[in-house]
């Protein structure tokens, strides 16, 4: 994990092997202007840089500098005024993110405001990622940046740096939670050893760690779960962690998909871009990640996070297209795809988080191809009641996470009515996919104040762009972070 620290020094005094400046793009034909460092503007437009979102330039850093070369990072703004925590988060963490092998960097917005500056530390620090575990060659050349200096000198408002610093480490260290489970290759990670990753994160921390196997899991009637989980040799889990302060003010409960793999059972999924398929767990790891966020932010919060972990393979005791299941909370559903699994571990998952008792539950799953459809591959839906997805949205507009709200058609509610059974696991046509999806999900939720987020798209990535590299992200994490600080305060 990179280690944040700030230093009064100036952008010409401080000392690090890099230091990262942002560029603005310059008003009409005036070129790009380096902050902090002037002189550096001219020679920029010489090599025909602008100062555009996501450009990056590194040059021999210029006399009277004390580190070695300094990296240039476009904001895509004409002034600093104009740039706002999201280009700055981007800005820098893609500048930090290109640092690979280097070992440390500093980091300043002169001129800017305190929060601006805080944003440019989270960017940087989430930026600082890679995951190199498994590369046979691995070695200081291909590792990540290891840290970072926060310049906080009197062009800047660098009041609040070190608090800034701070909370932008643990971010980065909570989302790089997610990012390192969802990256482990599907061999390594399956739901016992998922399960017993979660007791190791979690030691150390004010955090209760229950596991239910597969005998318990059929004992409780988790129908649901125990149904995906059977096609495969190795059975599931339902992981449960619980973060309970004193004097808290409120209980917020959340549940995360977690199939460590998805060939989509008997309904097999095509063979390309299954490989992918290593992240259908990330919204169990993003649950995981908040509740530990809560726990090292010592939130005045409490925080259930329940994990619904199964592996859905094809192999001969394999749930079938037609099979009946009885759920947690003793409704039955008929599996007619048994690609459409993740409802089914959530839907039992979701019956426990209620029966908490909780003000509010947030899902969060990689669920459906159709969200993909809808909004692409860096944007995620929420959905829920009213209220609650408003909230999402509000914590995702402080977070800097692209969500967008979806609804929830009644007319699409009687496609999930089953013929044999109380429901059906999809729609009656591929009309509206992510929105039955949900729909499924709302039967078991009653009238519990609850948001879903589909991360299908922005949870795991072909290509960077910013703080994010290829594949996983970490994005949500921050918004259901953001939730439990807004209802913390």
């Amino acid at each position: 994990m990179v280690s944040i620290t700030t230093s009064p020094s100036t952008v010409q005094s401080v000392t690090a092997d890099v230091l990262i400046l942002p560029v603005l793009s310059g008003e009409e034909g005036a070129g790009p202007a380096v902050l902090g460092l002037p002189e550096l503007s001219p020679v920029l437009a010489a090599v025909g840089a602008s100062g555009a979102q996501d450009e990056l330039t590194r040059l021999p850093a210029p006399e009277g500098v004390a580190a070695s070369t300094v990296l240039l990072a476009g904001l895509g703004r004409g002034s600093l005024d104009d740039a706002d925590a999201v280009d700055l988060r981007r800005a820098l963490g893609g500048a930090t993110r290109s640092l690979t092998g280097v070992g440390s960097a500093a980091v300043a917005v002169p001129g800017g405001t305190g929060e601006q500056l805080a944003a440019a530390a989270e960017g940087a620090a989430l930026g600082a990622y890679s995951f190199t575990a498994h590369k046979s060659d691995a070695s200081s050349a291909t590792a990540p940046l290891q840290e970072i200096v926060l310049v906080a000198d009197e062009s800047t408002a660098g009041d609040g740096a070190a608090a800034a610093s701070e909370r932008a480490g643990i971010l980065a260290d909570v989302v790089n939670v997610t990012r390192d489970l969802v990256n482990t290759p599907p061999n390594l990670l399956y739901p016992e050893s998922f399960a017993r990753r979660v007791g190791e994160i979690a030691e150390g921390l004010p955090l209760e760690v229950t596991v239910l196997d597969e005998e318990q899991l059929a004992d409780g009637g988790y129908g649901g779960i125990v149904g995906v989980g059977q096609g495969s040799a190795r059975p599931p889990r339902l992981v449960r962690v619980r973060y309970a302060p004193e004097g808290a003010t409120g209980h917020v409960a959340l549940v995360g998909k977690g199939i460590t793999f998805d060939t989509g059972g008997i309904s097999l999924k095509p063979g390309p871009g299954m490989d992918d398929m290593t992240s259908d767990m990330t919204g169990a790891a993003t649950v995981l990640a908040a509740a530990v966020g809560a726990a090292r932010l010592n939130l005045p919060v409490k925080v259930t996070a329940f994990l619904a972990i199964a592996e859905n393979m094809p192999g001969g005791g394999a749930q079938r297209p037609g099979d009946v299941v009885t759920m947690r909370n003793g409704r039955t559903v008929e599996v007619l795809n048994t690609d459409a699994e993740g409802r089914m571990v959530m839907a039992d998952a979701l019956v426990d988080a209620v029966a908490e008792q909780p003000d509010l539950v947030m899902d969060v799953a990689t669920l459906t191809g159709a969200a993909v459809v809808a909004l692409g591959d860096r944007t995620a839906a929420v959905m829920g009641t009213d209220e609650a997805r408003t909230e999402v949205l509000a914590a995702a507009d402080a977070a800097g996470e692209p969500f967008w709200p979806l609804p929830f058609p009644e007319e699409l509610r009687a496609g999930i009515d089953g013929r044999v059974a109380d429901l059906r696991n999809i729609g009656a046509g591929r009309a509206g996919g992510a929105l039955t999806a949900g729909i499924f999900l709302r039967e078991f939720v009653g009238g519990t104040p609850w948001a879903h987020l589909d991360i299908a798209g922005p949870g795991f990535a072909d290509s960077p762009q910013g703080y994010m590299g290829k594949g996983a992200t970490g994005m949500s994490v921050r918004t259901v972070l953001a939730v439990l600080e807004a209802r913390a305060r």
